[in-house]
């Protein structure tokens, strides 16, 4: 497509965070998609995912990893900020994961086999005992957010409303809980992973078994960004794509993983000769970040609006939660980007 097309742009600057789901950015590095389309990509790490949406926002990156939760906030400028972000790719659906530590584990005597309803009454049982426990989510405006408050909720909703939840960026997660500042949280891979290998927590619930199965990370740019650079978006998600088919059908997974360690995404020992079970799960997460089709789809971000009414107390928006839904997508770009795979 590239070279038929004259891009508007061709040196960018592509911002993530270290979690599984910027992989798929990572390996069309990797693997030289960018360089097929025409792009020079420098992938620039974000300490934090306020930093990276400031940036994003602010033009000082092209396009982002972002938090999907993070359009629906934009469009009507619950994020203080109220430049409209958008998105052509979903990079990940709902794979997030809530952990504990293992000492409240052993107190709450929660079990493997667990349901999500059962092990958020044991932890408000033990928070209404006037115990203090002190969560963790990644952004206000996150699945991960509105996950610990809606399994919170299943067993009271109102400590759901009310209790306060920190924020932290999602490599200072297993730190944090290390050193006793926080005692659980909901975060993507594979910091949970590496927090129950270091024996610090464990893994109670998937955000799959909680909320639908919903956008999570998604590729963005600013509305402006995309009106200016149409072409460039087209190139830039026709190379992401390629590389999304490329690591749900490949076999043999030892240069993902090392991509990953070489990244620092990946920080612990794992493979098929050590933590073994752990190292296919992780595997299969991968392959299956998105179920079907990686076209972002309204409902979700209707669904994203409507929570964060819920749980951020966002004002009720004279916009539908369609339009606002629609308002997140460039549909056209990915049609664009699949068709010229």
């Amino acid at each position: 497509m590239s070279h038929l097309v004259k891009l508007e742009k061709t040196e960018l600057q592509l911002g993530y965070i270290p979690l599984l789901d910027c992989i798929a950015l990572l390996w069309a590095k990797q693997r030289g998609f960018f360089d097929e389309v025409g792009l020079n990509v420098t992938l620039v790490k974000e300490a934090s995912w306020a930093s990276l949406r400031d940036r994003l926002a602010f033009g000082l990156l092209d396009a982002a990893h972002c938090l999907s939760a993070m359009l629906p906030a934009a469009a009507v400028g619950a994020d203080q900020i109220g430049i409209a972000l958008q998105t052509p790719l979903v990079l990940s659906e709902n794979r997030a994961f809530i952990s504990l530590n293992q000492k409240l584990c052993y107190q709450l005597d929660i079990q493997h086999t667990d349901t999500p309803e059962i092990c958020a009454q044991k932890l408000v049982h033990y928070i209404h005992q006037d115990n203090i426990v002190s969560l963790a989510h990644v952004f206000q405006h996150s699945i991960h957010h509105y996950c610990l408050r809606e399994w919170l909720a299943l067993a009271d909703y109102e400590l759901a409303q009310s209790i306060q939840i920190k924020t932290l960026a999602p490599p200072y997660m297993v730190e944090a809980l290390k050193n006793h500042l926080i005692d659980g949280f909901c975060v993507g891979e594979p910091w949970n992973t590496q927090a129950e290998l270091q024996g610090f927590s464990h893994i109670v619930c998937a955000s799959q078994d909680i909320i639908p199965n919903v956008a999570d990370k998604v590729l963005a740019v600013s509305q402006e960004w995309a009106q200016q650079n149409p072409q460039t978006l087209i190139a830039l998600t026709q190379a992401v794509l390629k590389a999304q088919q490329e690591l749900r059908e490949l076999e043999d997974f030892a240069s993902v993983w090392q991509l990953l360690a070489e990244f620092e995404i990946i920080q612990f020992d794992c493979s098929a000769e050590i933590h073994v079970e752990k190292y296919f799960s992780i595997q299969n997460i991968i392959r299956n970040f998105v179920k079907e089709s990686s076209a972002p789809k309204a409902s979700d971000f209707e669904w994203l609006f409507k929570q964060m009414q819920k749980w951020n107390h966002a004002p009720i928006s004279t916009i539908t939660d369609h339009h606002s839904g629609v308002s997140c997508l460039l549909l056209e770009h990915y049609q664009a980007a699949y068709q010229a795979l």
